[in-house]
């Protein structure tokens, strides 16, 4: 079974009652992880949850198959979530397969991986599996996705307040979504007891300024401005800013240098492309001027080891939280000189 971010919401109820096995993939991790999330909270009894990452299950491929085969602590259901990389898990995942069908769902989210992918290759032809794949989102389909958000959070919400949240979110539909779920809360909405969502309720519950957010270090940081690092830094330890939220933005404007570099074309017309991609209400306005800078200095090669780099700093990250600032704030710090160097 196989889908796309435009049919998975019709294809999830079905695959989280028919597989065993779920795939998700592409240049949308955020996408990925959430209908990860998704398929979780619709599995008839998920129970308890078992993480692994790719790089155990690369080191062992057989865990796999002895953790899917196991069972609870406590007697109970239980499913497997596993955060990959690529093709870190195809061992595994190959294994898993010889031994029948597992008893328990596993849910495998694969950052830098295609449907094209060796992975991909062993399930997407199975009833009992599931691959999905995630591409770069643009502003009105998560625009679209906050509004479905807001519909099963009991909010009645307009198109613009909509995208006003898929801006701030930077695409991100995980951070939209706990946006929505602060705003329904907010407002004590329920699906039973509906309630209109303002502007100004928005603004009652997210930052005060505009520099509050994570736009302003992302720029810095791609845009090479090495001089402006120093206090964007500090800001973000005195904000005390999620250091997974912030590395997740600069995904997202990667995600959209990917998307915007491969529309380029060979006449390299940044100002153009910015320009039409403006009108068509897919680039913001007031980062135009950021883009034209960032586009300019991440193209071809250059783009691909910078999306490589983002992977394993969101690994590092994610394997060492107690020292997460740090090891972010030297990651960005090397990207930054990067960038500084094509300028």
């Amino acid at each position: 079974m196989k889908a796309t971010q435009r049919d998975f919401a019709a294809v999830a109820p079905k695959a989280a009652l028919q597989c065993r096995l779920f795939y998700f993939c592409g240049q949308d991790e955020a996408g990925a992880f959430a209908a990860a999330e998704r398929i979780t909270r619709q599995l008839a009894d998920s129970g308890e949850r078992v993480e692994l990452s790719g790089a155990e299950l690369k080191r062992d491929p057989v865990r796999l198959d002895d953790e899917a085969r196991s069972t609870s602590l406590f007697g109970g259901a239980r499913h497997i979530f596993v955060r990959a990389t690529g093709d870190d898990v195809h061992d595994a995942v190959s294994n898993l397969l010889e031994s029948d069908v597992p008893p328990c769902p596993v849910l495998i989210v694969a950052a830098a991986a295609t449907d094209k992918s060796r992975t991909a290759k062993l399930l997407a032809s199975r009833d009992d599996a599931l691959v999905a794949m995630f591409y770069p989102p643009d502003l009105s389909s998560v625009t679209s996705a906050v509004r479905q958000m807001a519909d099963a959070a009991g909010l009645q919400m307009g198109g613009d307040l909509a995208e006003r949240i898929a801006r701030a979110a930077s695409l991100d539909v995980r951070l939209a979504q706990s946006e929505v779920t602060k705003l329904a809360i907010y407002l004590d909405a329920t699906p039973q007891a509906p309630r209109a969502a303002r502007v100004e309720d928005l603004d009652a519950i997210g930052a005060s300024t505009e520099e509050d957010g994570f736009s302003p270090l992302v720029n810095a940081v791609l845009s090479g401005e090495v001089g402006r690092l120093s206090a964007e830094l500090k800001r973000m330890r005195d904000l005390s800013l999620n250091p997974v939220g912030l590395l997740l933005a600069m995904e997202r404007r990667v995600a959209q240098l990917a998307q915007l570099s491969a529309k380029l074309g060979p006449r390299d017309d940044v100002a153009g492309l910015l320009e039409a991609e403006t009108r068509a209400r897919r680039v913001f306005f007031k980062d135009k001027r950021d883009l034209a800078t960032q586009l300019r200095q991440w193209q071809g090669r250059k783009l691909e080891r910078l999306v490589q780099r983002l992977v394993a700093l969101h690994q590092a990250l994610v394997s060492g939280s107690h020292s997460a600032e740090v090891v972010l704030a030297q990651g960005l710090t090397d990207i930054a000189r990067a960038a500084a160097r094509r300028r």
